[in-house]
């Protein structure tokens, strides 16, 4: 089963969107099997990571404004190549297990859709397969 969701995209940010996963895996009634998470964008992708501390995501926005800085030397003509090289390192797509019917996540885990070349209307599937 394959589900579509919409993002606005504001702002660079790191989105959270494991409410919109946890639905996906419930509306598909797969009680043991796998869920992808999948961006099918160049300038955002998707990662896991803590979602119960609300300066990690300024934190990881900070690291990869530092890793990747937007330089002059870059060629790319519509100027975004830091995004490109973000959205490269977050990755994607994410896997996640589905067991007893929720996602496998751990305690302080969330699934965020990043965004890096704002503002944007995005999208995001979740494809859920049994097994």
């Amino acid at each position: 089963m394959l589900y579509e969701y919409s993002i606005s995209a504001q702002r660079e940010n790191f989105y959270n969107i494991t409410t919109q996963v946890r639905e996906a895996v419930s509306k598909s009634g797969i009680k043991s099997g796998v869920a992808t998470v999948f961006c099918p964008h160049t300038t955002s992708g998707i990662t896991i990571n803590e979602n119960a501390d609300p300066d990690v995501v300024p934190d990881l926005l900070h690291g990869l404004d530092q890793a990747f800085p937007d330089r002059a030397e870059f060629r790319h003509a519509e100027g975004n190549s830091a995004a490109h090289l973000k959205a490269s390192a977050m990755g994607s797509s994410a896997t996640i297990i589905i067991e007893n019917g929720k996602p496998l996540l751990g305690t302080w885990q969330g699934i965020y859709f990043c965004e890096f070349d704002p503002p944007r209307q995005r999208k995001f599937y979740v494809k859920i397969m049994s097994g």
